[in-house]
């Protein structure tokens, strides 16, 4: 007997597809939207770095792209690091009240959050940090080495505890689900592939290695950064590091 037509992903594609009849039923809910920015008052912020450059052509960055998991021991530097988080979820723009990012999102709604597993990046100490998009900075969250514990959470891919920095993406339903009701988890996997794919491309244009990964145990990551599970969850991650 065939299941996929009883599988969860499968029911949930077919009962959040729209047409003419069920666009306006089903595209809200009665959910409180959430504030636009998360950020950790009494954090230490480090500003990151506002100048950087790239080698590679567009062309030859698209071309080589490949999934490294493989790192030698040689630090990012923290420009390397700012040149990241810039192509993943940097401010590009402003139209109004909304800025808008290098990746793309539903309604400029940016759902996704970016934490760090600092593990061999220059000028900063291992630990958690969370990327504040507004002020270009990282908000410390704690000092420790935890890249065993993130590559254990990732099913023991243990190249993740080696990588420079590993990426830690996680989404804040609230913001997406306010406007676009149940058919907005779509929405928040889409922002979350140009996230990641932003990240990889720059990545490649700095001659780094990296490589996503979506294999973990959710509420494992949800506990490390000390996330509910409910109202923000974890949802994708990539290890960048010095190519071996």
């Amino acid at each position: 007997m065939d299941d996929l037509k009883n599988s969860l992903g499968s029911r949930y594609l077919q009962e959040t597809k729209f047409d003419e009849q069920t666009l306006h039923r089903k595209a809200r809910l009665d959910i409180a939207p959430a504030h636009p920015y998360k950020e950790y008052a009494g954090a230490d912020k480090i500003k990151l770095p506002t100048t950087w450059e790239m080698d590679k052509s567009l062309h030859d960055t698209l071309q080589y792209r490949r999934s490294h998991r493989r790192y030698g021991d040689a630090a990012l530097s923290m420009e390397d690091l700012a040149m990241l988080l810039w192509a993943g979820q940097g401010i590009s723009g402003r139209a109004g009240s909304f800025f808008f990012r290098t990746a793309p999102s539903a309604g400029a709604l940016y759902p996704v959050e970016t934490y760090l597993s600092i593990q061999h990046v220059e000028s900063l100490s291992p630990g958690l940090y969370h990327f504040q998009p507004l002020e270009f900075c990282l908000e410390l969250m704690s000092e420790g080495f935890v890249g065993k514990s993130v590559a254990e959470a990732a099913l023991g891919q243990n190249f993740m505890a080696k990588a420079g920095v590993v990426f830690i993406w996680s989404a804040i339903l609230r913001r997406n689900f306010s406007k676009y009701g149940h058919r907005g988890l779509r929405y928040i996997m889409m922002d979350a592939g140009h996230i990641c794919q932003n990240l990889l491309l720059a990545a490649e244009g700095l001659q780094l290695g990296a490589c996503p990964v979506a294999a973990f145990y959710d509420d494992a990551l949800n506990k490390l950064l000390a996330l509910d599970g409910e109202e923000e969850s974890v949802i994708y991650l990539a290890a960048v590091g010095a190519k071996e």
